[in-house]
């Protein structure tokens, strides 16, 4: 169905929640959109983060067509194939043994169950993650939450406040809204669950007053390791490790909001360690399944054991095809040296935007980067429409700020065509 047909229909049936692009996408592959009249587009948004692996990469185009000829569900009462290799192979990601993750991700591309089995066993001296399977980033953050004060009640300081940081998104629910600390977000929704706590991000002695203030009533601080709805604003390893320490001194737990950061984006498997410390929970979604609706809680075995059956479910998460295809795109992630691609094509991103006109910022990690442009380039939104226009879908998140999501196969003259083509509009 052409464009127009398409709005025709949306604006009588559809719920006007976006203000959407004058473009309907059918087709795509690699770094490349194609709208519904032949147009291609070079995709520098990702789904938001979340084509990691870019448009119908073929490894996930199998692994779905494969699990769609034998099962997509059957509920969570029952055991789902291949579920606990991922979860093994996330848990090694998580614990920085990337060795680990790759030899069961060999193990299981080979269909080595047996060894997949053996290599994912974990040691006595393991530091074991455990996962929970959720649909969403709002959900994954939900269970982190949750998981937070469940913990605290049976384990921990008994505390139900979560600190959570202003200028944050964590989700649309309404607990989700209300961890997230935007006014702009919040308002037409009051009133919000309670028991949050705002601090500024990056300010140690405003974290260290909220603790001083009211120590064991705080049962977690939440933190996204990268604001990318924000603008691309990274925390300072100052913060980073204030935040740890604070927490633990008073009983309480760091959360690491991972689900736009997570998944090698940030040149690491999760952004939390470029700050070289562990968070107690992180919350997962976006790039981990390639397109395919999944989301992710995963936390150290010592406080995921706060959960029983029944303190926690979905329906949908972990499905056996949610499960097949973020095993898919994990496996080739993790054999495929994204990480260090994500770092290298990131610093060259990053450098190639710093010498265009009007950018006085260039913030991020990897391929999640953010720049800002002075008042005389005009709204950034514009310049969103006039590089959709040229062929490049990218993406602002205020009138002064560019976002750039590549999907993680994005290469160095991608990178060039991009630049020329902004260049020419900024000029």
């Amino acid at each position: 169905m052409s464009l127009g047909l398409q709005k025709a229909l949306e604006s009588s049936y559809v719920m006007n929640t976006f203000a959407r692009m004058p473009v309907e996408f059918v087709e795509g592959h690699g770094m490349t959109l194609v709208g519904d009249d032949g147009t291609e587009y070079q995709d520098f948004l990702a789904g938001i983060g979340v084509c990691s692996l870019g448009h119908c990469h073929p490894v996930l185009v199998e692994a779905i067509q494969r699990q769609a000829e034998r099962l997509l569900h059957v509920s969570n009462y029952y055991y789902i194939e291949r579920r606990g290799e991922l979860a093994a192979i996330l848990s090694k990601l998580a614990s920085g043994d990337m060795d680990g993750a790759l030899m069961i991700a060999d193990a299981v591309r080979a269909g080595d169950e047996a060894a997949a089995v053996a290599l994912g066993s974990p040691t006595e001296s393991d530091q074991v993650w455990k996962t929970f399977f959720a649909n969403s980033g709002a959900e994954a953050n939900e269970g982190a939450m949750k998981l937070a004060r469940l913990y605290a009640k049976r384990s921990g300081n008994g505390g139900n406040t979560i600190v959570a940081l202003r200028g944050s998104f964590h989700g649309r629910t309404l607990e989700t809204i209300a961890a997230t600390m935007q006014d702009r977000l919040q308002d037409a929704f009051k009133p919000l669950p309670q028991d949050f706590l705002a601090c500024t991000p990056n300010d140690v002695d405003e974290l260290t007053a909220l603790f001083e203030e009211h120590g064991s009533e705080i049962c977690a601080v939440m933190v996204e390791p990268i604001q990318g709805e924000s603008g691309v604003h990274p925390l300072t390893p100052e913060f980073f490790k204030a935040a740890h320490d604070l927490a633990h001194a008073h009983g309480a737990l760091l959360i690491a909001d991972e689900v736009q950061t997570g998944v090698f984006r940030s040149g690491k498997p999760f952004a939390f360690q470029t700050y070289g410390i562990e968070p107690d929970i992180m919350s997962l979604a976006k790039g981990i399944a390639g397109g395919v609706p999944m989301g992710a809680v995963m936390a150290k075995a010592s406080v995921a054991d706060a959960f029983n059956p029944g303190d926690h479910g979905t329906t949908f998460g972990g499905s056996a095809l949610a499960v097949a295809a973020s095993c898919a795109v994990l496996c080739e992630l993790v054999r495929g040296e994204y990480d260090k691609h994500a770092r290298e094509v990131g610093d060259y991103m990053a450098a190639r935007l710093a010498g265009l006109p009007h950018v006085i910022d260039v913030r991020g990690c990897g391929l999640m980067l953010g720049c800002d442009l002075d008042d005389a380039a005009g709204d950034a939104h514009d310049v969103v429409s006039a590089a959709l226009a040229s062929g490049f879908v990218i993406n602002a998140t205020g009138a002064h700020t560019l976002r750039f999501l590549p999907p993680l196969i994005c290469e160095r003259q991608d990178v060039d065509a991009l630049i020329d083509a902004l260049s020419a509009i900024l000029a």
